[in-house]
């Protein structure tokens, strides 16, 4: 058998599996298909066994360099298969109680899974323009799946004529680079840039335009419009996955690309990029404060962390020396680390979130009033979390932005790590806010809030992770430093 094709062996999985549920949905009667999200839970847990155990120590290119298997698309797919399998467990009972037609809401969400395994994958533009659609179109069918909920059709609406437009901008600055410069290939895009002492109108205007369309994909201010409308109006669970899943992913293909193609072209692209994180951190946590509704509250402090993480790309610059390999190292170990950080504590807020709205209907904050006495597990579990995103000890989100923010620093950006301090303590005051609600405000029902015991043990095992992590980094700081050198040399 062609090794490229067993190297892609975890992705045809993954579409053989959406294609099982689909077909299985045609058969089952209504009252068993209730079995459609663990029989996906499960076969993702088996391609994440295979993953795991095949592609450990692989790295390699695969039909001429159109997808890299390596260290650092591994620990994303892994994240992919992983969060997949928690959404699945989220959407459950979700599902089950507020939409219909389950068997088509599970296979496009498997196939939005496949997207993101692709995403992180590619070493070549437009594969990676393919992966960003086929994970789009996913994601404009499942915004809009409860049909009957007018938010949801117009969160819907706008979705996909803002992605259309970004995929547009996208696919006009890949083909400016690859008019001007002959190649669409990551490593070759280095090379010619590398290799020339100035850089072509067409090959800037054809970067900016790519920070543009990816831009959309991050939420990154002024590109974040869709954002709140779109978290308010999806379905929880597709919530959750766009703000985690989809966000994970889109950041894992900006540092590939800036990485392997644009880097050396950095004094071009970084004031830009300075600029769209100082707006991102200051919009994304200020707006947050005046938010009544949770998942647009959620929406923006999203794009907060976004501003974050885009601060960690500004000062990626110097890896082509050994001294600049070091610190370009120190900063995506810190990136690396804050994107796990940050899915561990959102997805515990949503699984949270879900469980409320399943018994309560509501996604206001006002509907957190008194919610650590109908649920005391809920309770903790939100405040760690909103602690572990403001990045306060003992929580993985305060030793994430350590490793970030002081890596930032040494690269020269102290004045931008102190602005990114700044910002995590305005995200402090809104997140209070919420808690405040959990604790201290009578609830108007005081009936329990019953949480299924897979979402439980799932809750459970988040906090765990948050603050054994916020105490040992270490034991993933191994895995995270292999993944960085692998896409740094």
């Amino acid at each position: 058998m062609d090794s490229n094709i067993i190297l892609l062996l975890p992705e045809a999985l993954v579409a053989g599996l959406a294609f099982l549920v689909l077909t299985l949905d045609l058969f089952l009667p209504n009252a068993r298909k209730n079995i459609l999200p663990w029989l996906s839970f499960w076969g993702l847990l088996g391609v994440l066994a295979f993953v795991l155990y095949f592609h450990w120590s692989v790295d390699q290119s695969v039909y001429e360099g159109l997808a890299q298997i390596d260290s650092y698309s591994l620990i994303f797919k892994v994240f992919a298969l992983a969060f997949g399998m928690l959404v699945m467990v989220m959407s459950s009972d979700y599902v089950r109680r507020n939409l219909e037609h389950p068997g088509e809401y599970y296979g496009i969400l498997l196939f939005a899974i496949l997207a993101s395994m692709l995403m992180v994958s590619a070493s070549e533009l437009l594969t990676a323009y393919i992966a960003i659609e086929l994970l789009s179109f996913s994601m404009y069918v499942l915004v809009a799946y409860d049909r009957y909920n007018p938010k949801s059709n117009e969160a819907g609406v706008k979705y996909i004529l803002l992605g259309a437009f970004s995929s547009a901008i996208l696919l006009y600055g890949i083909s400016q680079i690859y008019g001007n410069l002959g190649t669409t290939h990551y490593t070759d895009i280095h090379s010619v840039l590398s290799s020339s002492t100035y850089m072509e109108p067409g090959v800037f205007l054809g970067i900016v335009l790519v920070i543009a369309g990816l831009g959309f994909k991050i939420a990154a201010v002024p590109f974040h419009m869709w954002a709140p409308d779109v978290y308010e109006g999806a379905p929880l669970p597709i919530t959750a996955y766009l703000s985690i899943g989809s966000k994970v992913v889109a950041f894992a293909l900006v540092f590939r690309i800036f990485t392997e193609a644009f880097l050396p072209a950095i004094e071009e692209w970084q004031l830009l990029l300075i600029i769209l994180s100082v707006l991102t951190m200051l919009v994304g946590n200020f707006v947050a404060l005046v938010q009544s509704n949770l998942k647009r509250l959620l929406a923006y402090a999203s794009i907060g962390q976004s501003g974050y993480l885009i601060m960690g790309l500004v000062a990626l610059g110097g890896a082509d020396s050994e001294m600049g390999f070091v610190h370009s190292s120190l900063v995506l170990n810190g990136v690396l680390l804050h994107l796990f950080a940050y899915s561990l504590a959102s997805a515990a807020v949503f699984l949270c979130v879900s469980s409320i709205y399943n018994i309560t209907k509501r996604d206001d904050v006002g509907s957190m009033a008194g919610i650590a006495r109908r649920s005391p597990l809920v309770g903790i579990v939100l405040t760690a979390s909103f602690f572990s995103l403001t990045g306060l000890p003992i929580f993985i989100g305060f030793t994430s932005k350590f490793y970030l923010f002081s890596a930032v620093a040494s690269q020269g950006f102290l004045w931008l790590s102190g602005l990114a301090i700044f910002a995590s303590l305005i995200s402090l005051y809104y997140y209070l806010m919420v808690i405040k609600q959990l604790y201290m405000v009578a609830p108007v029902d005081e009936s329990r809030i019953a949480v299924p015991r897979s979402a439980s043990v799932s809750l459970i095992v988040l906090l765990v992770v948050m603050t054994v992590l916020g105490v040992y980094p270490s034991i993933v700081m191994d895995v995270i430093q292999r993944a960085s050198q692998s896409l740094l040399s």
